[in-house]
């Protein structure tokens, strides 16, 4: 009898010894041993550098300014990354939690981590991290190869113009904040195609009925609030003293930073509700 109950404690799995960091370990092996993730967050660099490589070839066609400034240069190097960057990220958000609810796996995770909050944060520090990686690359080489570009009708703008590096880790960071919200997403809705629809609808479609409904000081406010609005902040340097400033329509990139938090915490944590309290 000794004998059965010492093998059987020799292969108990050791929960005691599952730190955090092993979790979140795992999760980066499977973020980075997926071709179709691997893929996206290629796309992220891909089509950031690729847009303003386009725009800066046609800089002269589109009309040429005056003179040389930050906002124009931030315009030219972050539109690629943060328009394309954050569907993308988002859709990569779903993709990493629903695609294991689709295939079955997401049951084989939970056994091995029965701490469900542990997955879902693991997950969702992992897939900050390596987002906001991609588009760092992806700002930051827009900027290098758009650099000689603009320098050519002395337009060119350096990094050690004031707020211009603010911008870009903004930029970045927006973008790992629409992963994360795309995450939580997917964990509420657990499916592909509806998360997917639904962050899209959030990120994109939500600003654009904004814009279409009467103007009203409510729908002025939400649209100053919304989550692509947060990444335009990100992406400008501070342009006043103000937080805040809903009647000149005026957000801080500091404001857009606390916005996309929000946003993306927020879905985070319905998602993890659902995920705690319904079976996998």
């Amino acid at each position: 009898m000794s004998t059965l109950e010492t093998r059987h404690t020799d292969v108990a799995p050791d929960h005691d010894r599952l730190s955090f960091g092993r979790v979140m370990r795992s999760e980066f092996i499977k973020i980075t041993s997926l071709r179709s993730t691997v893929g996206l967050l290629l796309a992220i660099v891909a089509l950031g550098m690729g847009t303003s490589v386009i725009l800066g070839l046609t800089i002269k066609d589109a009309g040429l300014p005056s003179a040389a400034s930050v906002g124009f240069m931030l315009d030219q190097v972050t539109i690629g990354t943060v328009l394309f960057g954050q569907l993308i990220a988002g859709v990569l958000g779903v993709l990493v939690i629903s695609a294991e609810y689709s295939s079955g796996t997401i049951q084989t995770t939970l056994i091995a981590v029965p701490s469900r909050l542990a997955v879902l944060f693991a997950k969702a520090i992992v897939l900050f991290l390596s987002v906001a990686a991609a588009a760092s690359v992806a700002l930051f080489g827009s900027w290098a190869v758009t650099y000689p570009m603009l320098a050519a009708y002395g337009l060119e703008i350096g990094l050690t113009e004031p707020g211009v590096v603010l911008a870009l880790v903004g930029g970045a960071v927006y973008v790992g904040f629409a992963a994360v919200l795309g995450l939580g997403i997917g964990t509420l809705l657990r499916a592909v195609a509806a998360g997917v629809a639904t962050v899209i609808s959030v990120i994109l479609l939500l600003p654009i009925i904004l814009s279409v409904i009467p103007a009203s000081d409510v729908v002025r406010s939400i649209h100053l609030l919304s989550m692509s609005k947060a990444g335009d902040a990100l992406t400008n340097t501070a342009d006043g003293t103000a937080f805040v400033d809903l009647a000149d329509g005026y957000v801080s990139p500091a404001a857009g930073l606390l916005i996309a938090a929000v946003w993306a915490l927020a879905f985070l944590v319905i998602g993890a509700v659902r995920l705690r309290k319904k079976d996998a």
